[in-house]
């Protein structure tokens, strides 16, 4: 399926007290690529949830951590795809630095509607996400 890749620095906010990343700071990092990978397909998620209503949440995150990623870090954030269904899309998230996965993440979002129920993607937005 389909890939994208974010870089991203690890700055002194990011690290506890033992100056390694602090667990809960992975699920922001793996946000951030998953919104550039919608953003990176023409998806404006802003304009989806002003028009018609339709919001993407995250219903279930499978992480793993494998080795701490440190201050300064240069991360890769590696966003792949796997499935679209018919109301929900299956990702593979990695983070790694020099080649060496860090973290990583199957990841499970849902398409809502404005009452917060699960609801069918519009053709255009499964067609976006899969080119």
């Amino acid at each position: 399926m389909t890939s994208d890749t974010l870089t991203l620095r690890v700055y002194y906010e990011d690290t506890d007290l033992a100056g390694i990343v602090y667990y809960a700071n992975y699920l922001k990092f793996i946000e951030r690529g998953r919104t550039e990978f919608v953003r990176a397909r023409g998806i404006d998620q802003s304009a989806l949830k002003a028009g018609q209503g339709i919001v993407f949440a995250v219903r279930r995150v499978e992480a793993d951590y494998l080795s701490p990623a440190r201050f300064d870090d240069l991360l890769h954030v590696e966003t792949v795809m796997t499935e679209v269904k018919g109301a929900s899309i299956l990702m593979d998230q990695t983070i790694s630095r020099d080649g060496t996965v860090l973290f990583r993440a199957k990841v499970t979002l849902v398409c809502l509607n404005s009452a917060g129920r699960a609801q069918r993607m519009p053709d255009a937005v499964r067609l976006s996400l899969t080119l």
